[in-house]
Parts: structure tokens; C-alpha cells; sequence
């Protein structure tokens, strides 16, 4: 019996001696499958690691864009009114408003007036560009319904709105409405004032308020139309300037021209 144990196990030796390829082809498949597992495992693991952190990036970008949302924009110009526009109530006339914009960021600011109801009311100026800390008083004119007609008088009651938007700009730009439809993105809703009629047969804060910015907005367009203070050089035909020294030698000339005729 432990012979033929013996010569069994012999045997088996001289198989494996002949076959040798049968436990190395079994340990290096084995070996190969276990990479390959360990492979997958890490790629599953580095694009559950990329898949995460891209949903927080995204959930990171969302809370972002949902807190700008809820938080006021950033006002570049106050307004004074803050509010409403007020108009005398005189129906059958075109009656006047005013609103004080001035520029309370360190940059240059254009601003733009829009309306709902562009065919009865206009604004001068309708836009322009604040340096600043520079202000202006705009003038708002609306013709004033017939009380007659009551349709009408509600819509300018209720419905006749003024929004005014600002937009930063680089100093030196020029002024064009296009200049608020190239940077939608960075324009910013300043107000949207509303219409207020107020009595101008009874005396109220916000008549001689209105009162005084009318008049200074008058003044500075009749200031705007006045020619530029004379700085003692007058200016004839092109290029050509003609001093105070100048006159006088051609003055003195002239003298010498009429003595020499005078002895004569």
C-alpha cells in the first residue's frame, strides 16, 4: 500500500514535471483577474470621486446663483424722489416732473429711462453718463387726461410706470441706448417709480420740492446754452488769433500813418 501511495505520488510529480505550464497559466490568470478588479475598482472609485465633486460644484453653483437672486442688486444712483414721480393735476396739459439721479459708485454710470407709456410721456434727458459723484436733474413730461375720460385716468393712476436702469461704463465712452442691449447682463434696475398726481391749488411738501427741482433743472439747461466766457482772445476766420498786443500795435501803426499824412 505505501507503495503504491509512493508510486502515485511519483507520478503526479512526473505529470507536473511535463505540464508544468498548467499551475503557472492557473496563478498568472488568477493574478491577472485580481489587477484587472483592482483596476476597475480604482477607475469606479475615482469617477464616483469626480461624479461628486461635480454635483457639489453644481450644487455649489446653484446656491451661489439662488443667493444673488435673493439679495438686492447693488444700486449705483440715488434718486431723489426715491419712489413716485409727482405731476400737478391739470387735465388737458402737459404737465412737468423732475427726479435728481446722482452717481454713488466710484466708476462711470450710464443711465436710461423706460416707460409704459411712451406715446404721452418723454424724458430729457432720456439717458446720459454720470462721472462719479456727478449728478442731474431729469424732466419727465406727461400730457394729463381729461377727468371725463375714465379709462383713461386710471391707466395714468395705475398702470404708467418709469423704470430707470443703470449700467457701468469705462470713462470717456459715448452715450448710445445700444450700449444697455450689448451688456444685458450687467444692467441693473436702479426703480420703478410710479405716477402721483398731487393738487397744485393746495400747498404741499412735494409741490415745492418739485417746484425747486424744476427750476434748477431750467437753470442748467439755460446755462448749457450759453456761449463759452470770453477769455480775452477773439478768434477770426480760422486760426487765426488776435491778442490784446496785437490791437494795440495796429492801432499805434495807424496813429503813425495819419501824423506822416498830417505833416504833409
Amino acid at each position: 500500500m505505501a507503495i503504491a501511495g509512493n508510486h502515485k505520488s511519483h507520478s503526479e510529480v512526473k505529470i507536473f514535471r511535463l505540464c508544468p505550464f498548467w499551475h503557472s497559466g492557473n496563478n498568472s490568470s488568477s493574478s491577472a483577474s485580481t489587477d484587472n478588479l483592482h483596476h476597475r475598482n480604482q477607475r469606479g472609485q475615482s469617477n464616483r470621486h469626480s461624479e461628486g465633486n461635480s454635483q457639489r460644484s453644481s450644487s455649489s453653483q446653484t446656491v451661489s446663483s439662488i443667493a444673488r437672486s435673493l439679495l438686492p442688486p447693488r444700486r449705483r444712483l440715488r434718486l431723489d424722489p426715491a419712489n413716485n414721480l409727482y405731476f400737478p393735476n391739470e387735465p388737458g396739459k402737459q404737465v412737468r416732473s423732475a427726479v435728481r439721479l446722482k452717481n454713488t459708485s466710484k466708476s462711470h454710470v450710464a443711465f436710461k429711462f423706460q416707460t409704459t407709456a411712451p406715446k404721452s410721456c418723454y424724458m430729457r434727458p432720456p439717458g446720459g453718463i454720470l462721472a462719479p459723484g456727478e449728478s442731474l436733474i431729469a424732466t419727465v413730461f406727461k400730457f394729463v387726461e381729461h377727468p371725463e375720460n375714465n379709462e383713461k385716468q386710471l391707466d395714468q393712476k395705475y398702470k404708467v410706470k418709469f423704470k430707470i436702469m443703470s449700467l457701468k461704463v469705462v470713462e470717456g465712452v459715448d452715450f448710445v441706448p445700444e450700449l444697455f442691449d450689448e451688456q444685458k447682463d450687467q444692467v441693473t434696475v436702479e426703480r420703478v417709480l410710479r405716477v402721483v398726481f398731487i393738487d397744485p391749488e393746495r400747498p404741499s411738501s412735494a409741490l415745492e420740492k418739485l417746484k425747486r427741482q424744476l427750476a434748477e433743472a431750467d437753470a442748467a439747461v439755460e446755462a448749457r446754452k450759453k456761449p463759452p466766457p470770453d477769455t480775452g482772445h477773439r478768434v477770426v476766420g480760422e486760426g487765426l488769433v488776435i491778442d490784446e498786443w496785437k490791437e494795440r500795435r495796429e492801432k499805434y501803426l495807424a496813429r503813425q500813418q495819419v501824423e506822416a499824412v498830417d505833416s504833409i
